[in-house]
């Protein structure tokens, strides 16, 4: 599983979410997505960890916590959708 962590402070670092993460157990990974044009992340973020059982604890205890001065939303991330816009509207058309 992995979590979401959203409406998170621009200021926030892998270092600083894995700190926060680790209160609940060993943390995986830390994904910070950044802007492709700016280089500046996007206010969110992807945090695994090793059991199922830490990531849920984490998920209640931080979901709507404050944090570096934002109201945190923490839950699982639902798999990504395919969003290639260019390719459905190709798919539609007919030649």
């Amino acid at each position: 599983m992995t979590i979401y962590v959203g409406n998170l402070s621009y200021r926030a670092t892998e270092e600083d979410l894995r700190a926060v993460f680790a209160d609940y157990g060993e943390v995986k990974r830390v994904v910070l997505p950044t802007d492709r044009e700016t280089g500046r992340m996007r206010g969110f973020a992807f945090v695994e960890m090793n059991e199922d059982a830490q990531e849920d604890a984490a998920i209640t205890e931080l979901d709507g916590a404050e944090w570096m001065g934002r109201q945190l939303r923490v839950n699982k991330a639902k798999p990504r959708e395919d969003n290639n816009r260019r390719g459905n509207w190709a798919k539609k058309q007919d030649y």
